[in-house]
């Protein structure tokens, strides 16, 4: 049985490209209306369709998501599911080479812009007595991540953020859950890889194979299959389901896991 959207009302943060985009055409693809935002112009561009909105909006901007929302309620005449995408992959570095700019910066977008995009959405749920938030977090705000303070800590922090919305929300029939991605195989991946293993000296893609060493069944994990539970838990399928951070990542068990295998 497919996942009936039809009707639905969404907004997605840093839609345009990535999962964000993946999850855009999905939503879409399943019935529901859709705008998002994103700070790409050209992405932006080649998203839109009569089934997606898009807009431009940093989401650490309290002006520019005001107006991203202004329009985007507007345009969809209401809102039924908030996913908050958006974020930053921060800097790969030891805890005392990271630059404050960097530590703040990280959090203005991955922490401040998720903030930001509730504040605007819950009066809509509210009014409404329902609504579902899915809050993306990662595998690095279950498990601490060597050379990735910054960006563990904040995706530590959504998902506390979630927690304290679900029991504040839940009474007006608002659902809040967060997702834990784990490695999610593109661009963004391969970036960080390249990161971590230049600055431990080893070759990325030994560096990848000893990292999936640490993933109980070894192997990344697509956008697709994000975008699937965040369509799932904005569903009436999920319509009990609160206060959740369930990981898609193939069981990833430790980041202190031997890091030391069979080339």
């Amino acid at each position: 049985m497919g996942i009936d959207l039809a009707g639905k009302r969404v907004i997605i943060s840093a839609g345009a490209s990535g999962i964000g985009a993946v999850m855009a055409a999905r939503f879409a693809q399943a019935g529901a209306q859709v705008a998002v935002c994103d700070i790409d112009e050209a992405a932006i561009a080649a998203i839109s369709s009569p089934a997606i909105a898009s807009f431009k909006a940093d989401v650490g901007s309290e002006t520019e998501v005001e107006a991203f929302f202004d329009a985007a309620l507007d345009q969809l005449g209401g809102l039924d599911v908030l996913v908050n995408n958006a974020g930053l992959s921060g800097p790969t570095k030891p805890v005392e080479a990271i630059t404050l700019n960097e530590w703040n910066e990280t959090f203005r977008v991955n922490v401040t812009g998720q903030f930001l995009c509730v504040r605007k959405a819950v009066p809509a749920f509210r009014a409404q007595q329902g609504g579902a938030i899915i809050n993306i977090s990662s595998t690095a705000g279950r498990l601490g991540m060597p050379l990735r303070s910054v960006y563990s800590a904040t995706k530590f922090s959504v998902r506390g953020f979630t927690d304290v919305l679900a029991v504040e929300l839940g009474g007006d029939n608002i659902r809040v859950n967060s997702i834990l991605p784990g490695m999610v195989d593109g661009p963004r991946l391969r970036r960080v890889v390249a990161e971590q293993a230049d600055t431990t000296g080893v070759e990325p893609l030994l560096y990848l194979k000893r990292m999936l060493h640490n993933v109980s069944m070894h192997s990344m994990v697509s956008q697709e299959e994000v975008a699937d539970l965040a369509m799932f838990l904005a569903s009436d399928m999920a319509r009990h389901i609160s206060g959740q951070s369930i990981g898609v990542c193939g069981n990833f068990e430790s980041y202190r896991a031997p890091m030391v295998v069979p080339a």
